[in-house]
């Protein structure tokens, strides 16, 4: 009944975002939005292998500008439709997952974070060098004039990054209720204690790394239409890295809504901060947030509220 209820949920989600697209407000509001579900997406895809699996993922960055370049050079080349888009994004992605846990998840701690920042460096540097995608000049995508349903493509972006997020976080939900995300925990926990009591580990990160690569690469294939212009400096800016890490620790790693809450309250914290201030502000925020957290609440904000509520039956 408790799935049930969450897709009723879902659905009546989506059906306001499309209400909402119907009122005449300022187009910065999905703007907004748009960006705040995004990291919703990113911050659960990253959590799947860092919180769920233990393994810290320092290349979300890489992964999400390598869906949002995969749209771009198939618009270029083809003008393929969206739903061809999202798929070739997150499959190019999570191949690119799966690749890289093969070669690096037999790597631990440290280790495996610095080959995976390493790919994203790697990954910029060909995209710098490759001039059909725009070298370092960047590259330039047309919005389609019209959109079905809609008034224009902004409101049809934020609609569907918000399928997405939806989409994302049913998936984290299913894998952490599932034998999967039984698994991927004791390795979290004790990888060699798990190895001993028969657990598939290799196979089972490299199903993780995979649908962590799938969902952020899908992340990126909205990208080339929000922004239109695109340039490797930003498309693999820093940013990608430090939220999709910083969101499920602030939120609760252990658990899908933790990504959920850490996305909503900081890329909303952000969000003001970029109208009100400056957007400079948005990495010291994330800093200084998780500074706090990581001091006061380890464990994210589920964890104190699970702590508070054991204090109470205490």
């Amino acid at each position: 009944m408790r799935g049930r209820a969450l897709l009723a949920v879902a659905v009546a989600l989506v059906v306001l975002a499309v209400a909402l697209t119907r009122l005449s407000a300022n187009q910065y509001y999905y703007f907004a939005a748009y960006v705040i579900f995004q990291y919703v997406v990113l911050a659960t895809a990253w959590n799947i292998l860092g919180g769920y699996t233990g393994y810290v993922n320092f290349g979300s960055a890489g992964f999400f500008a390598l869906g949002a370049y995969t749209a771009a050079i198939l618009i270029k080349a083809f003008q393929v439709p969206f739903p061809v888009l999202l798929l070739a994004a997150s499959t190019v992605g999570g191949l690119l997952g799966l690749s890289l846990g093969y070669l690096t998840l037999r790597l631990r701690g440290v280790f495996f974070s610095i080959a995976t920042l390493a790919l994203a460096v790697v990954l910029q540097t060909l995209i710098v060098n490759w001039e059909y995608a725009g070298g370092s000049r960047g590259i330039y995508t047309m919005r389609p004039a019209e959109v079905l349903f809609f008034g224009n493509y902004v409101e049809f972006l934020f609609v569907v990054m918000l399928i997405l997020a939806l989409g994302a976080l049913a998936t984290a939900r299913w894998i952490e209720h599932s034998w999967l995300g039984r698994g991927l925990a004791a390795i979290r926990d004790n990888e060699e204690a798990a190895e001993c009591m028969g657990v598939p580990t290799l196979r089972l990160k490299l199903v993780a790394a995979t649908v962590s690569g799938a969902l952020m690469g899908i992340a990126g294939a909205p990208f080339p239409y929000y922004v239109t212009y695109m340039e490797p400096a930003s498309t693999f800016n820093l940013d990608y890295a430090v939220n999709s890490l910083a969101m499920p620790m602030i939120g609760g790693a252990t658990t899908w809504v933790g990504p959920l809450l850490g996305a909503v309250l900081l890329g909303t914290a952000q969000q003001i901060a970029t109208v009100t201030i400056s957007s400079a502000l948005n990495l010291l925020i994330v800093g200084v947030v998780l500074v706090a957290f990581v001091i006061l609440a380890p464990d994210g904000i589920i964890g104190l509220v699970r702590r508070r509520r054991g204090g109470r039956h205490a």
